[in-house]
């Protein structure tokens, strides 16, 4: 009850909260383009705010490459010529990322059900071994965040999403969890404790860091529209 209280009054901020989770669970963030979830997740990766870096860098490829069919597909991604990305987001580490793992949903077939295929078929515990997991560059943040949005309801265990899990466990007195395959499984543990999907508490982490509630709406309002 003590967590399901805790939840519930950092949510009350964020009505749509479940609508924002479903959508990604659905694989539907980005109006559906894999692509740009694949290039979310790269540029997420490099640790910069993902509400006025992120979200707008992402915006913009999906407006010069996606809207204009030049980018549609995880071939399109793999072949496409770096120094073009680089216009959008000038990080070569970040589009190498983001063009490897392309190239392992490449020329399966239907790039959504790729991303769900090898989410579903995936854990936490072998990331490493994984190929998605094998790219330089991606760490199991990265790992994790692909899987939610390949519709799988677990926890990325960054850094916010952590002081987050820890702080509501805290709370209700219990231990915080310490290392990354803890918090991910607390965070589960949490999420059905509280009659909550993992990433929408995975979301709500990110929006309830900010103190003012003006600006928990605003970027609350981003997460839906993307």
């Amino acid at each position: 009850m003590l967590l399901r209280e805790a939840v519930e009054a950092r949510a009350a901020d964020v009505p749509f909260l479940r609508e924002i989770a479903a959508r990604c669970l659905a694989t539907r963030r980005w109006k559906g383009s894999v692509v740009c979830m694949l290039v979310d997740a790269a540029i997420t990766s490099t640790g910069v705010n993902y509400f006025t870096v992120v979200v707008p860098r992402v915006e913009e490829f999906r407006r010069r490459f996606v809207e204009t069919g030049e980018v549609v597909s995880t071939y399109d991604l793999a072949s496409a010529e770096p120094a073009r990305l680089m216009e959008i987001w000038r990080n070569r580490r970040s589009w190498r990322v983001a063009q490897q793992i392309a190239g392992i949903f490449a020329g399966i077939g239907d790039d959504r059900r790729a991303l769900r295929t090898w989410a579903a078929g995936t854990t936490p515990e072998n990331w490493r071994s994984d190929a998605v997991g094998r790219v330089k560059g991606v760490g199991i943040n990265t790992f994790q965040y692909l899987r939610m949005m390949g519709g799988v309801d677990t926890a990325m265990p960054d850094r916010i999403v952590r002081r987050f899990i820890n702080r509501l466990l805290t709370e209700a007195g219990e231990a915080p969890a310490e290392d990354d395959l803890e918090l991910i499984s607390r965070a589960e543990e949490v999420a059905r404790a509280a009659g909550r999907s993992a990433v929408e508490l995975c979301f709500l982490a990110w929006l309830a860091q900010f103190d003012d509630r003006e600006k928990i709406k605003k970027y609350a309002e981003i997460l839906r529209r993307i």
